[in-house]
């Protein structure tokens, strides 16, 4: 295990949020596809903000049939969903976000560290209540998310994520 993982703010919010995602009740398949969308709908956030990316012109929302795509909402972001066979799924682009992507992507970013940071992190979102969890969700991330230079300078940077931070924060929590 390493103390402190060199690694850009994407996986670490992916994870994050999948590992919220199943504390709030979502199945571990169900939890990485949300979170996966999280964390790209917060990047394209980012990257209009920087002006990276234009605002799109195409309203998703449009269009759709009634009931075709619910909103779930995590981390204080509304993730459109489908119910698939196989459960319910992020929409990203039309697409369902596949939980065997997201955990390819997550194995490829974090490697050996993966099963430390997710046990971490599991950890601190235990130490809440899940309602807890829900209104603070992110600003937790915010405190253990690597520190990168602010502005387009950012974009793609790596930083430092630290186990003993997350340990801290789960340790934070007042038990009664």
């Amino acid at each position: 295990m390493s103390a402190k993982i060199l690694i850009n703010r994407a996986p670490v919010l992916t994870l994050w949020a999948t590992v919220v995602a199943q504390r709030l009740g979502f199945t571990r398949n169900e939890a990485l596809s949300l979170g996966k969308a999280l964390a790209g709908l917060t990047a394209q956030s980012k990257g209009r903000r920087l002006g990276i990316y234009k605002a799109s012109q195409k309203k998703d929302a449009r269009g759709r049939k009634q009931g075709e795509t619910i909103l779930i909402g995590l981390l204080g972001r509304s993730i459109a969903a489908q119910s698939t066979p196989d459960g319910l799924r992020a929409m990203n682009k039309e697409k369902a976000v596949t939980p065997e992507s997201v955990q390819k992507y997550l194995a490829s970013k974090f490697g050996e560290d993966l099963d430390d940071v997710v046990a971490a992190m599991t950890a601190l979102a235990k130490s809440r209540a899940p309602t807890e969890l829900e209104e603070t969700g992110f600003k937790l991330y915010e405190q253990f998310r690597p520190a990168i230079p602010s502005g387009a300078k950012g974009w793609g940077a790596k930083g430092e994520l630290s186990l003993k931070t997350i340990a801290r924060l789960e340790k934070s929590v007042s038990r009664e």
